[in-house]
């Protein structure tokens, strides 16, 4: 059906699925330092075209946290992500494109969050106005400003 987009063996681009997780009174969002880029993100993964179920699984497994539920079924950004070569569990991974499917989710701030030390070294909710000093990858600064503006700017 979907030939291999949806997963990893597509060497030049694939879809993958991402959550932006924010608070109750949406004034912050949970990110999760990867260990592959050094720098704070949002939870991504990918391998099932059920997207929406794939970021809230992904924010489970990185994080920790269980109280999760999507804000709204409909796609938050759609975005092309540049992804440079990096090596991943021994082996080398030519540089590629994600095809990001990204989704608005809320979760409990108060819950315990728990790194998963095989993707990430910390996990922390992050204040909406200082994302740009935590994340060092200037494409991601203009997605995550994308959507705080939607954030922002509507009721959801």
């Amino acid at each position: 059906m979907f030939d291999d987009v949806l997963t990893r063996d597509n060497e030049i681009a694939h879809i993958t699925s991402s959550a932006f997780v924010v608070n109750k009174n949406r004034s912050k969002a949970l990110m999760v330092h990867h260990n592959i880029s050094n720098s704070w993100s949002w939870a991504h993964a990918d391998g099932d075209v059920d997207l929406l179920y794939v970021a809230n699984k992904e924010v489970k497994e990185e994080t920790g946290i269980q109280n999760i539920k999507p804000v709204d079924q409909n796609i938050l950004s759609l975005d092309i992500l540049p992804v440079l070569g990096h090596t991943k569990k021994g082996k080398y991974i030519a540089p590629h494109l994600h095809i990001s499917v990204a989704y608005l989710l809320e979760g409990d701030e108060n819950e315990t969050l728990v790194v998963k030390p095989d993707e990430n070294s910390s996990v922390q909710w992050i204040p909406f106005r200082e994302i740009n000093m935590y994340s060092n990858e200037s494409h991601m600064k203009v997605i995550y400003n994308k959507i705080i503006s939607k954030i922002e700017k509507s009721s959801i």
